[in-house]
C-alpha cells in the first residue's frame, strides 16, 4: 500500500487540488517555477490532502519543477498527471510522485471527434496504462474525462475495467460543466452501488454549479473532492477550494485539519501568481464577505455579528468593515466616528446622515475617512457659526 492510500484510507473527505495542473490550464495563465513551489509549500501548510502538480510529459521546466516538489518532503501527496499512455506514467515515474491520474475521454462525442477511436479502443489503452502504472506501486485516479456526457452503462463498464485494472478510484470528471445537483447525485449514486469504487468530483463552473454539484457528489458517497484556489481553471473554472471547504465545515458540519485561517493569503498570492484579480464579492475570501453598509445589516452586526455573518472574519484571515455609503445608518456611524475617537451623539448622527448620503451619490461610492472627517468639520463649523 502506498504512502497516500495507507495514511488516508480511513479520513471521510479527501481533497485532492489541481491548482497547479487544471488551475493553470487556465487561458493566460502561467505559473513561474517559484510561484508552483510557493504554491505547493501553501496548500501542504493549509492541510490540503492530495495536490496535483502538472504534466510530466511536457518535460523541461514543467517535469523540473515536478521533480523539486516531489522531493520536498511535504505531507500530502503529490499526482500527477497523465494520458492513457504508458510513456507519460514513465516520466512520472522519474518524477518520484506517489500517485498517478490516468485520463481519457469515455463520452461518445469526445471519442469521435477528439480521439477518432472507439470504446474497444479507449477501455484497451485505459487498462494497460493502468496495469502498467499499478507495477510500480503508485496509487492510480483514473479519471473519466466527459464523464458527465458519457452514457452511464459504458461509464460503469469503464468504472469495473479500471477497478479490475488495479485502479485505487474513478476520477468523475464533469469536463464541460453540464451537470445539476439532482442529477449528480442520482449518478454518482448509481456508480457507487454498481461498481464499489471510490469517486472523485472533478466540476467545472460553466453554470454556476462548479461547488454544488461536487457537494450533491459527496451526499452520494463521493469521498474525493477536486478543487483549485479561486476556482481557477479551464473557461469558468473549477469548483473552488475555498468554498468547498467551508461548505463541508459550516453546511456539512465535517471538520478536518484544515488551516481556513490561511484561505485569504492563499488566495492572494494565487491571484497575483495568475495575474487574475480576486473580485471583491469572491464567496469566502473577497472583500465584500465582510463589508457592511446597510443601515439595518450593519446594526444587526454591531450588536451580534451572527445576525449577518455565518462565520467569523478572522476565519478565513478577513478583517471586518463597516462602510459608510448610502444606505448607512446612525448606529454604524457613530461607531466608524469612534473609530477616530469622535464620540457622535444619536441626533448628531441623524443629522450628518443626509450630507453622507448626498455625497455619496455624487462620487457613487462609499466615503473614504478623510471624506468622512471633512464633511464633520463643515458640520461643526456651521454648528458653530449658529
Amino acid at each position: 500500500m502506498n504512502r497516500f492510500s495507507k495514511g488516508l484510507k480511513n479520513k471521510d473527505i479527501i481533497i485532492v487540488d489541481t491548482t497547479l495542473r487544471d488551475g493553470e490550464q487556465t487561458a493566460g495563465v502561467v505559473f513561474s517555477n517559484q510561484e508552483k513551489i510557493r504554491i505547493a509549500k501553501m496548500l501542504d501548510e493549509v492541510g490540503i490532502h492530495q495536490i496535483e502538480v502538472g504534466v510530466p510529459v511536457m518535460g523541461g521546466a514543467e517535469k523540473t519543477v515536478i521533480k523539486k516538489i516531489a522531493s520536498m518532503g511535504l505531507n500530502c501527496s503529490i499526482m500527477a498527471w497523465n494520458r492513457a499512455h504508458i510513456g507519460d506514467i514513465k516520466h512520472s515515474l522519474d518524477c518520484g510522485v506517489d500517485a498517478v491520474a490516468i485520463s481519457i475521454s469515455t463520452s461518445d462525442i469526445h471519442i469521435k471527434h477528439k480521439l477518432n477511436s472507439t470504446r474497444e479502443q479507449v477501455l484497451e489503452s485505459m487498462v494497460k496504462a493502468t496495469k502498467y502504472a499499478k507495477q510500480h506501486g503508485v496509487y492510480i485516479s483514473v479519471n473519466a474525462e466527459d464523464a458527465s456526457r458519457t452514457e452511464t452503462p459504458f461509464l460503469i463498464e469503464f468504472a469495473l475495467a479500471a477497478k479490475k485494472a488495479g485502479a485505487d478510484r474513478l476520477r468523475y470528471c464533469d469536463t464541460v460543466g453540464v451537470l445539476e445537483p439532482f442529477k449528480t447525485y442520482d449518478i454518482v449514486s448509481e456508480l457507487i452501488k454498481k461498481t464499489g469504487m471510490d469517486i472523485e468530483m472533478h466540476t467545472h463552473d460553466d453554470f454556476g454549479m462548479a461547488t454544488a454539484n461536487a457537494l450533491a457528489g459527496v451526499k452520494a458517497g463521493a469521498r474525493y473532492i477536486g478543487v483549485t484556489v479561486n476556482g481557477l481553471g479551464e473557461r469558468a473554472g473549477n469548483a473552488a477550494l475555498e468554498e468547498v471547504i467551508m461548505a463541508l465545515k459550516y453546511i456539512y458540519n465535517k471538520n478536518y485539519d484544515i488551516r481556513i485561517q490561511m484561505f485569504r493569503e492563499l488566495s492572494e498570492y494565487v491571484a497575483r501568481a495568475s495575474d487574475r484579480a480576486l473580485p471583491p464579492g469572491k464567496a469566502i475570501v473577497g472583500d465584500n464577505m465582510f463589508r457592511h453598509e446597510s443601515g439595518i445589516h450593519a446594526d444587526g452586526v454591531i450588536k451580534f455579528p451572527g445576525t449577518y455573518e455565518v462565520f467569523s472574519p478572522e476565519d478565513v484571515g478577513l478583517q471586518r468593515q463597516i462602510v459608510i455609503g448610502k444606505h448607512s445608518g446612525s448606529n454604524a456611524l457613530m461607531l466608524k466616528f469612534r473609530e477616530y475617537g469622535i464620540n457622535l451623539t444619536e441626533e448628531e448622527a441623524s443629522r450628518l446622515l443626509p450630507a453622507i448620503r448626498r455625497s455619496t451619490i455624487e462620487v457613487k461610492r462609499p466615503l473614504f475617512d478623510k471624506e468622512l472627517v471633512y464633511i464633520y468639520e463643515d458640520f461643526m463649523h456651521e454648528q458653530m457659526g449658529k
